[in-house]
């Protein structure tokens, strides 16, 4: 257990990460010292600075504040870092040269998982927007929730919640085994398809993972299981299980969608009943099955129908997935941080469904050269269902380059003949919206940065 008593400041290696700056936000608001390094600046960075925490963007130790750079006070300081810095990052080497208290994000969330009812959300894709829609309906209940995400609501415009309630919504990451460090009161898995195989090598081994982590459900806990997977994620004893989706014989199931206009109208059958006619004005069918389990959570919290009806109609999603940043006469534009397969299936079948017949360019950005080494192949599957592709170099993240692995492994394997490779930063000038309908960003790298420029383009060209 970590002793916070004496306790004066935590430094955060990686703080601009989604859920690195969701904890330095939290422990900035209980009055501790907050300092940090990443590698570059943005708006979550910007966020942090305005509420007082120090952020530096040199990998020199000289940035680092007096209180924790002096050795002699490093009894008072926790330093927290992210498996994605580098191991010869000089600012993490200091630390650990000097013999600091160094943890993992998770092993944090960890503590804080142990003093709250956690409901954490895991999943090899929709955690992000399932954990999001399940703080939205106990916020705007009278039961009430904090909430780690792994996005920023659009919402409350944060990936941090805090509430009076006994009740902590927290994104359970697999990558790294983070979600092993959690003991949920309950649990969601949405997907386990193959992912972070660089992690675990082989998807027997991801759903032992996932196995390990639904073991951790305390006594008299609940799971709710995607039922796409019932058979595949392990339920342990002595808790209650649930499984939801669209199949009849689920325990929380959708029913009966209907299309009209800029929204779904949907029925949800639930163990106490059917909710009929609710009303979702957000985009997308797989959104309806991600709401279907973050609603079969806050039922089983306490929240009451009438509450859950009137919430649903006010959710405006998360920045970053189905992220609709334009939609004017003749020019569509949404953001979404799909990565794998398997996700980029759903996004496009959704934009599909949701806008008809229209003609769809994607810009993509692979994620990882391992991954794009693991599904160049899927990849080029999904994305020849697209009238036009933009293939951007691959995004390495933690990773060093992979001989032989770049964007041409999907670029070679895809059979549409409209395709093409291009660098980012000729994105602005050459993407040539006027013969462009629905246009959508694709990837989990640092695509976001095309976001204000292609805006911008948009509205020059509509102000012509």
């Amino acid at each position: 257990m970590i002793d916070l008593k004496n306790i004066e400041g935590f430094y955060f290696v990686g703080i601009g990460g989604i859920g690195m700056s969701a904890l330095a936000l939290y422990f900035r608001q209980g009055n501790f010292e907050i300092a940090g390094y990443d590698r570059t600046g943005s708006g979550i960075t910007q966020t942090l600075t305005d509420e007082g925490c120090m952020v530096s963007y040199e990998d020199d130790i000289n940035t680092i504040p007096p209180l924790f750079r002096n050795i002699h006070k490093k009894d008072r300081v926790i330093v927290v870092f992210t498996p994605a810095i580098p191991a010869e990052n000089r600012i993490i080497s200091f630390f650990r040269d000097n013999d600091y208290r160094l943890y993992k994000r998770s092993e944090i969330l960890g503590v804080i998982s142990l003093n709250t009812d956690t409901l954490a959300i895991a999943g090899t894709h929709g955690k992000t927007t399932v954990s999001t829609m399940t703080a939205h309906l106990l916020k705007q209940s009278h039961v009430d929730c904090s909430a780690f995400l792994g996005g920023i609501s659009k919402n409350y415009n944060t990936n941090l919640l805090t509430g009076n309630s006994r009740f902590t919504v927290i994104e359970a990451d697999e990558f790294d085994r983070s979600f092993h460090r959690l003991s949920p009161l309950m649990a969601v898995v949405t997907s386990a398809d193959a992912d972070h195989l660089d992690i675990y090598g082989d998807r027997v081994e991801m759903i032992k993972a996932y196995n390990e982590f639904t073991a951790r459900i305390r006594k008299g806990g609940s799971l709710f299981i995607n039922d796409r997977i019932r058979d595949v994620i392990k339920a342990p004893e002595g808790i209650n299980v649930f499984t939801y989706g669209s199949s009849s014989g689920s325990d929380y199931s959708y029913s009966r969608i209907r299309h009209i206009s800029d929204y779904y109208k949907f029925d949800l059958n639930t163990p106490a009943g059917i909710m009929t006619d609710l009303h979702f004005p957000f985009p997308g069918i797989v959104n309806i099955e991600n709401l279907t389990a973050a609603i079969a959570v806050a039922l089983n919290c306490g929240v009451e129908e009438d509450e859950i009806r009137k919430a649903i109609v006010l959710f405006q999603g998360v920045r970053r997935r189905f992220d609709i940043r334009v939609n004017l006469p003749g020019i569509t534009y949404i953001d979404d941080y799909a990565h794998h397969p398997e996700e980029i299936k759903a996004f496009i079948a959704s934009v599909k469904e949701y806008f008809g017949e229209r003609r769809i360019t994607a810009i993509f950005q692979p994620h990882l050269f391992t991954r794009t080494r693991d599904h160049a192949s899927g990849f080029a599957e999904i994305l020849d269902r697209l009238d036009e592709t933009i293939l951007l170099p691959v995004y390495p993240a933690r990773e060093k380059p992979i001989p032989g692995v770049s964007s041409s492994m999907i670029l070679e394997r895809m059979k549409s003949d409209r395709k093409r490779l291009m660098r980012m930063d000729d994105i602005p000038e050459k993407l040539d919206i006027e013969n462009m309908d629905v246009l959508l960003t694709i990837g989990a790298g640092d695509i976001d940065r095309l976001t204000g420029p292609i805006e911008e383009k948009i509205k020059r060209w509509k102000a012509c």
